[in-house]
């Protein structure tokens, strides 16, 4: 059985249709990140892009980082249609992030949306990333809620791919964040048949202690 968190596996599934995602970026970024003073931004799992390319927009130098090389080059495709001085600020990186390290202290802002990997992955790979934000930075990660695991909106039937804010929180230093949010964030979804569902995200927000 092959590995469905592969390289080969994600660049597949990006093939099997010519747009995977809304295009749209995710709305708790935008809730959590509007009131940010642009800097350095970490978009970690950046997929087609349209998270980096609304940082962009909004002043923020990016680094988005993928897994797959197909969902990287759609990105860089879809900035340079909205023009030069937009894709100048994304640096678009081929990387897997559960076993490469994106430096420490290194971005004002950490994103990673989606993230939804077995725990023996997920935990040091949250780990590392929570390291590269730097003094004054904030930490953002939204997940699948494991209520969702209920919803009639297709999900893996993983329970080990699901977590919770306070997951997260055990996995950070007292001393070293403040939590902004930790929330569970309903959303309205539209389930295969059409029906409107609520699902909701789990939503960790964290202020790296220190003057940026």
């Amino acid at each position: 059985m092959s590995d469905p968190f592969s390289q080969e596996a994600w660049d597949e599934r990006y093939r099997s249709r010519g747009a995977l995602w809304s295009g749209n970026p995710n709305p708790n970024l935008v809730s959590q990140v509007a009131d940010l003073a642009p800097g350095i931004a970490l978009d970690a799992g950046a997929g087609e892009g349209a998270d980096a390319i609304w940082l962009a927009s909004r002043g923020w130098i990016v680094t988005a980082v993928d897994i797959s090389a197909v969902a990287l080059e759609r990105g860089a495709a879809h900035a340079a249609e909205r023009g030069a001085e937009l894709a100048g600020r994304i640096e678009w990186r081929h990387e897997d992030l559960t076993s490469s390290d994106p430096g420490n202290a290194s971005y004002d802002l950490v994103s990673v949306q989606f993230m939804q990997l077995p725990e023996a992955l997920r935990t040091p790979m949250f780990r590392r990333l929570a390291a590269a934000v730097a003094p004054g930075g904030t930490l953002l990660i939204v997940g699948h809620h494991p209520s969702d695991l209920q919803t009639t909106v297709p999900r893996p039937p993983l329970p080990e791919l699901f977590y919770t804010g306070d997951d997260i929180v055990g996995l950070l230093d007292d001393a070293d964040w403040t939590i902004v949010t930790n929330a569970a964030s309903p959303r309205t979804a539209t389930d295969p048949d059409g029906n409107a569902v609520t699902v909701h995200d789990s939503v960790l927000r964290a202020a790296r202690r220190g003057p940026r």
